[in-house]
């Protein structure tokens, strides 16, 4: 059996994942001289960030890059690089190594083995990568239904990067074409770390295993087991 995951549902959130964060990326830089942080954009890790950037670590020796990206470019409404750029690439991280998804391509399709080198030089798998929710039950770019759902999920593709085309999905909203992590290169990191702020994303998560896997992907993180570590307010 694959075991459960850690839930943390007191204390600070932003503290905690914060500590759980710094220490395994600390650990890593400790044993191999190196580490590596993905995350994702949204509001709901934002604080995250703006505390985690603030943490006294070696990040001239930390890689961080996006765990999904919507197909725009650096300086257009919408892009998660800039999203981290401001949030977390600022002060004490300021000296990390950060890099984007978005390609000078036109499509994530003819982009994709281009976005996908960049990851040649950092070592895998990596430690720590940071999630949020919507409030679809989606993570990552894995949005309930979308195109190339199930080739993002599949245990079977082992690509690190793969096309999303969530055309129709409310809360992709204007950007429905995205490049995301695929499920196999997420489980293989050491930690996880989902941020779940709010009842009602608590209310989300919590029903999404009674629910088909396209309907609600989250729950895909589950199979990580004792590696997905999710900072949730509560359960009433």
């Amino acid at each position: 059996m694959i075991g459960e995951p850690v839930i943390h549902d007191h204390g600070d959130m932003v503290r905690d994942a914060t500590t759980a964060i710094t220490e395994v990326l600390r650990q890593a830089v400790a044993i191999r001289g190196h580490a590596s942080l993905m995350v994702s954009g949204g509001s709901s890790p934002k604080p995250l960030y703006q505390r985690l950037s603030k943490v006294d670590l070696d990040w001239s020796k930390i890689t961080v890059s996006l765990v999904d990206e919507r197909w725009v470019d650096p300086g257009q409404a919408g892009s998660n690089e800039d999203f981290i750029r401001e949030n977390l690439i600022q002060n004490k991280a300021a000296s990390a190594n950060f890099f984007g998804l978005k390609t000078n391509h036109s499509s994530v399709e003819t982009g994709l083995k281009s976005a996908e080198s960049r990851f040649l030089n950092i070592h895998r798998p990596f430690d720590v990568c940071v999630m949020g929710m919507g409030s679809d039950a989606h993570t990552a770019s894995w949005f309930p239904n979308a195109k190339g759902l199930s080739e993002a999920l599949s245990l079977d593709n082992q690509d690190i990067l793969c096309a999303v085309n969530a055309d129709g999905a409310p809360v992709a909203g204007d950007h429905p074409h995205r490049i995301t992590l695929t499920l196999r290169a997420l489980l293989d990191s050491h930690i996880v770390v989902l941020f779940i702020p709010g009842d009602a994303k608590r209310a989300v998560f919590d029903a999404a295993p009674t629910k088909a896997l396209s309907d609600a992907p989250v729950q895909a993180l589950l199979r990580a087991g004792p590696k997905l570590h999710v900072f949730a307010s509560p359960s009433s």
